[in-house]
């Protein structure tokens, strides 16, 4: 017993604490410096994650990262990833649900499922990475870099897949963002169906902010609502897609060997579902939730700043432009979609 102690005593916690902490401080860094940008004018139209990962990108393939801070950056870039998914929980109800309205909610899960499946067969077709092809998917038909950041938690992809997907959807969000309200306002929709339209089909949430609050307050506060109801339908894709992955890797079509419940279906994806139930019955003390709440941003901020001090830009030059193609594709899909449907059911 004591044997077991001293192994875990504190001479143990400060070595391995040694390990991490040179890592640790690089990734504090880049995300104070990603929320630095983000309150410099013209800036902000980036949210703080899209910069940190551009800042981390620009630190390994400018000045190169040091071995010692190798550990600290994969920690962040998995543990804390997992972790801050999972607190997403707490920002979702499921009385959202009723706030939509069954038209608006069969619209959300409609363009959901239909650019996701598309999004995968046309990535397939273009002979982009099934990985990479996955990430855009989650991305482009759900939340941005959140649910690719999410979706990787179970891809295990590798750290240029997240980047080159974040990067994508990044671009066409932005550009969704500034081109969706000038065609609102060319069709003629009223607040509520912009907000739907915009909520739907906008990438990150940021993004749905600036464009729905250009339609006015009544369009915006509905963008958010709908915007917080499509993140929702992150735990069932991640389950859907670690159920896939499971089967494949049990029958080695990656070249794996098996693999356990907790990989198959994430703990990670089972505490992001009980926190949204536990949230949605007021369970969680507003002293405990309001803190984690704005925390959480932070945390995915701090994970995908590690991915990016992960990847090389020579590793991005692989890909080519068929993976931006088809996230811009993608994109075009999903507002496409969605405004045929919202046309065909209001």
């Amino acid at each position: 017993m004591s044997s077991t102690v001293l192994k875990i005593g504190p001479a143990t916690l400060l070595r391995r604490l040694g390990e991490v902490l040179p890592g640790l401080l690089l990734v504090a860094m880049v995300t104070a410096a990603a929320y630095g940008l983000r309150q410099m004018p013209g800036l902000s139209v980036l949210s703080p994650m899209i910069w940190a990962i551009l800042i981390g990108i620009a630190i390994a393939n400018v000045t190169g990262i040091a071995p010692a801070a190798h550990g600290g950056i994969a920690l962040s870039g998995k543990k804390l990833l997992r972790l801050s998914v999972a607190l997403l929980g707490l920002q979702l109800t499921v009385t959202q649900l009723g706030d939509i309205g069954l038209a608006g909610l069969l619209v959300i899960g409609l363009a959901v499922v239909s650019t996701y499946c598309f999004t995968l067969l046309l990535g397939k077709v273009m002979g982009v990475h099934p990985s990479l092809t996955r990430l855009i998917a989650a991305g482009t038909s759900i939340c941005g870099a959140s649910a690719i950041a999410a979706a990787n938690a179970v891809e295990r992809a590798r750290e240029d897949h997240v980047t080159y997907a974040v990067a994508g959807i990044t671009l066409f969000g932005t550009a969704a963002m500034f081109l969706l309200p000038i065609a609102g306002v060319a069709l003629g929709l009223d607040p509520l169906a912009f907000g739907l339209w915009s909520g739907a089909s906008v990438h990150e949430v940021a993004q749905v902010v600036a464009a729905g609050y250009q339609a006015g307050p009544e369009a915006g506060d509905f963008a958010v609502a709908v915007k917080l109801t499509r993140v929702l339908t992150l735990a069932p894709m991640l389950i859907l897609v670690g159920l896939f992955l499971g089967r494949s890797r049990k029958t080695g079509e990656d070249g794996t060997g098996g693999i356990g419940f907790t990989q198959t279906l994430p703990l990670f994806v089972l505490a992001f579902l009980a926190l949204v139930l536990a949230n949605s019955f007021a369970l969680v003390p507003a002293m405990i939730r309001e803190p984690l709440v704005e925390a959480t941003p932070v945390m995915l901020t701090a994970a995908l700043g590690a991915l990016g001090l992960n990847t090389r830009f020579a590793q991005l030059g692989e890909h080519g432009l068929r993976p931006m193609a088809l996230a811009g594709i993608a994109s075009l899909f999903i507002a496409g979609v969605t405004l045929g449907l919202i046309t065909l059911l209001f």
